[in-house]
């Protein structure tokens, strides 16, 4: 039977309704099976000697109107092997259940508080989910954020004992679409939280990028502008951030500093110099200007 989770945190954030769950572990592709959310249902991490059924299982149930703690208990009470899964779920009310089973592996244990879990096992010191849990409510800001620093301070507190390898930060929202949320993992590498925060950082960059490109939909240019510029700033090496930001920055006034960044995108990556021909006014209404100095820019050398 596969080890996997070893340390992780469910929660739902009372002010925005998420629901969420983050985790780390030395196994390969541990987000695939421990971690579950549904929007307006609830978050679930089963690990230790994982039964990945309790996620979609335990969802069906809560979606069903079942509060957590009686949908786990229902899970636990029809598995033979209850003694060794370690699984916490919260629904969308804030209702808290954990299980660390007697058959799970030193060190485990969870901590729990208002409408969050952390659990862990195979832990270099006890002391990992009390440490998660005071991280997590010292924390600010969304709660992507806020579990992930849950897990760089058990982390910090040795975390696993074998090491680390593949981590996942699963965000759902309070109501709507799962893919409206974040839904990011890291399968195999040396340092898994840290590629989780790089890939939450880019996230939260495409994210703005999308709205601007709602609002250059919209007719909106101006206000799409700023957004594509603050992308960019978020992640400085997507040349893709870095072109679609010289374009903004070239309609809102600076052109010579859109000019540059576009060439800049173009340097890293040439196919960026025949999508500028493509694009219309009406996508893009720097572009023909754009176009004409680096076209001029190329002539010249």
């Amino acid at each position: 039977m596969p080890r996997r989770g070893t340390y992780s945190i469910v929660a739902r954030d009372p002010d925005t309704g998420e629901l969420g769950v983050a985790v780390q572990s030395h196994w390969f592709s541990v987000g695939s099976i421990v971690s579950w959310a549904r929007p307006g249902v609830g978050a679930v991490a089963t690990q230790s000697i994982v039964e990945p059924a309790y996620g979609p299982r335990g969802l069906e149930l809560m979606t069903r109107g079942t509060p957590a703690p009686k949908a786990l208990q229902t899970l636990l009470g029809a598995d033979s092997e209850a003694h060794v899964r370690q699984v916490a779920m919260v629904d969308k009310q804030g209702r808290v259940a954990t299980h660390t089973g007697a058959g799970c592996i030193p060190h485990a244990s969870h901590a729990t508080g208002h409408q969050f879990s952390a659990q862990a096992n195979m832990m270099a010191r006890a002391t990992v989910p009390g440490a998660m849990a005071q991280a997590y409510l010292d924390a600010e800001g969304p709660l992507a954020e806020r579990l992930l620093t849950a897990l760089d301070a058990a982390e910090a507190e040795g975390g696993d004992v074998r090491g680390r390898q593949s981590s996942c930060l699963l965000v759902v929202p309070a109501v709507g679409n799962p893919w409206d949320g974040v839904d990011l993992r890291v399968e195999d590498d040396a340092d898994p939280l840290g590629e989780l925060r790089r890939l939450l950082a880019l996230h939260r960059a495409y994210e703005l990028a999308s709205r601007a490109d709602t609002l250059v939909g919209e007719g909106r240019t101006a206000e799409a502008a700023p957004l594509y510029e603050q992308a960019s700033e978020l992640a400085p090496d997507s040349d893709e951030l870095l072109f679609w930001a010289g374009l903004a920055t070239a309609q809102l006034g600076d052109f010579d500093a859109g000019v540059d960044r576009v060439r800049r995108a173009i340097a890293v990556h040439d196919g960026w110099r025949e999508l500028l021909d493509r694009l219309t006014p009406e996508l893009a209404p720097s572009a023909e200007a754009v176009r004409h100095a680096v076209q001029t820019d190329s002539t010249q050398r």
